[in-house]
């Protein structure tokens, strides 16, 4: 059995949590949280601590909160010589203090509290300071996953900026799309099929040869009927800017 104790209470800590306590093989010690609002219908109050420095020793203590906090809130746990990973896509595993052994346990997917997911088809990006405590990080993270990847810190940095382009970046993209069927009166539902199409899509084909669209056929009177009709100066620069970009393929 692996102890387990989470530092954090916010959208990835409360999947965790909501993960971790259902499985016989882990012992979850407690969670540390100055805001506990999100978490006490998950746990029993007792395991809950507001402050790092009241941690129990554990086998690996997860370090879930904003990437700002990490390095001083890992220096604050009382113990050492244990294993302690961080969960962000973009610090090395080097932010958090030399006392314990130092890793990375980094689930690469989008969060909300109010969506449940499913842990066993999210990667999970592990790291570890010593050869030895990889394999217990990895068994930590396949009593959850089945998905798991050996990723160093370039290569997480490299990974979480590619996953604001393909979560974030396009996830506002459709807010504008929203926002512009709003405007004239139509149901974003009515976008949905060809959202779940594209996202399909690019299961089996490369994005590249998935493309569609005015850009990739150079229909420049289309394109220059849309960058009018939309009239708001930024609409008409992210529509400019990706345009170009889908043309800089040919």
């Amino acid at each position: 059995m692996i102890a387990v104790s989470i530092i954090g209470s916010g959208n990835v800590a409360f999947h965790l949590i909501s993960a971790l306590k259902k499985l016989e093989d882990i012992q979850l010690v407690q969670i540390c949280a100055r805001n506990s609002k999100n978490i006490e219908k998950l746990v029993d109050l007792k395991q809950i601590v507001c402050s790092p420095t009241d941690l129990k020793p554990v086998d690996i203590c997860l370090i879930a909160i904003a990437d700002d906090a990490i390095e001083s809130v890992s220096k604050l746990i009382p113990f050492e010589n244990r294993i302690v990973a961080h969960t962000s896509g973009t610090l090395p595993m080097t932010a958090l203090s030399t006392k314990n052994r130092r890793a990375v346990f980094y689930p690469l997917q989008t969060f909300s509290l109010s969506k449940p997911v499913d842990f066993r088809t999210i990667p999970i990006c592990l790291e570890s300071e010593f050869s030895e405590d990889f394999e217990t990080i990895e068994k930590l993270a396949n009593t959850i996953s089945n998905v798991t990847y050996s990723i160093n810190s370039k290569q997480r940095k490299a990974l979480h900026v590619a996953a604001v382009f393909v979560n974030n970046f396009v996830n506002q993209l459709y807010q504008i799309g929203y926002e512009i069927c709003e405007e004239n009166n139509m149901s974003f539902e009515i976008l949905k099929p060809l959202i779940i199409e594209t996202a399909d899509k690019i299961k089996t084909m490369n994005p590249s040869a998935a493309q569609t669209g005015p850009a990739k056929r150079n229909d420049s009177k289309t394109i220059a009927a849309h960058i009018d009709f939309l009239e708001d100066k930024k609409r008409q620069a992210i529509y400019t800017l990706m345009t170009q970009t889908i043309q800089s393929y040919e």
